[in-house]
């Protein structure tokens, strides 16, 4: 199967994550997997070693030149199926197609990991009408593009995954050493951006709660964004400048996700949060929102904590619960690592994904095996 992805996005985030794992996972199953993507782009640095990569991205939503340029590419490599990462790359794909009209058409598979309805203009109506498949990464992205119009059959669930055994492997970063934290102070620890919808207002407000119950404590953010100086300025106004830190982004994440005590997700909207996975495979208990698709990651009372978005005293409730007690910590980090290998690795990702793309272009040779002749 030789399946070609689109991820159009400059910073590197959750979802570029998932692109990569996808194109370097089909490619280790023997499939060919051709990315294009954002010559500035984070993505496009990480995979500029390997092969079949394209350096092309849309300048906005109807970018008809960077359309024609895909178009050519098609003619070119004639893939099996397209997967478009994120909502410009639907775009993109949708009008190439349009404009090359190829012969067999290559199904096109999109991927919807943000819980935001789909905008209600004409432009956008027609290009997801061109999604031949939506992969939902939960069932409350599926349940929301429903609700938006799209049909049922057209959705088919892939919980997105992470290298768990990878995470399992890795050493732990000294974050007491790396941030100049107290040697004994417990870490509860945050990875996200700076960005409204991840509530990191609210984790702040609870940290100004716990810090009364657990006074030792420190809070670390990783992560950048356009909140960065509003927070921060947050943090002198509660005089919590010796207890919650502004870390910024770290390459180390990992390494330091597996130094924290308790992990916490303050998210008001959320797709899945593969952070959280991240943490469950490190073993960390977590407090999270009912944000989204969080409640199909986190099992509440048992790898860790939910609480309704927007309430730091519920937020901090169950941060303290968890800080002072060092045995419910641990059973529900191994709670959290047995299901992050149970139903959050990127092999299943990868395969359940493949099984779209099989049934796709099946439906497209009537019915015959997924495969084009000659395809490897």
């Amino acid at each position: 199967m030789f399946s070609l992805h689109i991820d159009t996005a400059r910073g590197w985030r959750g979802g570029q994550s998932q692109v990569k794992y996808t194109v370097l996972g089909l490619r280790q199953r023997g499939d060919r997997a051709m990315l294009i993507a954002n010559q500035e782009g984070e993505l496009f640095k990480r995979m500029s070693e390997g092969l079949d990569l394209i350096p092309l991205a849309p300048r906005h939503e109807v970018d008809l030149g960077a359309a024609w340029r895909f178009s050519r590419v098609l003619k070119q490599y004639n893939p099996d199926v397209i997967q478009a990462h994120d909502p410009h790359a639907v775009a993109m794909a949708a009008t190439a197609l349009a404009i090359s009209s190829p012969s067999p058409r290559p199904p096109l598979v999109a991927t919807r990991r943000v819980d935001f309805h789909i905008a209600k203009n004409s432009f956008s109506r027609w290009k997801y009408g061109q999604v031949d498949r939506f992969i939902a990464i939960t069932n409350a992205i599926g349940d929301m593009l429903v609700g938006d119009g799209v049909p049922r059959e057209k959705i088919t669930l892939v919980h997105e995954g992470v290298d768990v055994e990878r995470i399992v492997g890795l050493p732990a970063a000294d974050i007491h050493a790396e941030c100049y934290l107290p040697v004994h102070s417990p870490v509860v620890g945050n990875v996200a951006a700076l960005v409204p919808h991840k509530g990191q207002h609210y984790l702040i407000e609870a940290a100004a709660i716990v810090v009364r119950h657990v006074p030792d404590v420190r809070f670390v953010i990783l992560g950048d964004g356009e909140l960065r100086d509003e927070l921060e300025r947050e943090i002198k106004r509660k005089h919590l400048e010796r207890h919650v830190f502004l870390a910024g982004f770290r390459g180390n994440a990992l390494e330091l996700i597996k130094s924290f005590d308790v992990f916490v997700m303050s998210s008001i909207t959320e797709g899945l949060c593969t952070s959280i996975v991240d943490a469950m495979a490190a073993s960390k208990p977590t407090v999270a929102t009912t944000a989204g698709g969080i409640p199909e990651v986190v099992v509440d009372g048992e790898t860790g904590f939910l609480v309704p978005p927007r309430d730091p005293q519920a937020l901090a409730d169950r941060l303290v619960r968890l800080l002072k007690d060092a045995a419910l910590r641990a059973r529900m980090g191994e709670a959290g690592l047995a299901r992050a290998r149970a139903r959050f690795t990127v092999e299943r990702m990868v395969e359940e994904t493949n099984a779209v793309y099989e049934r796709e272009v099946g439906k497209r040779l009537g019915g015959g095996n997924g495969r084009r002749a000659g395809r490897g």
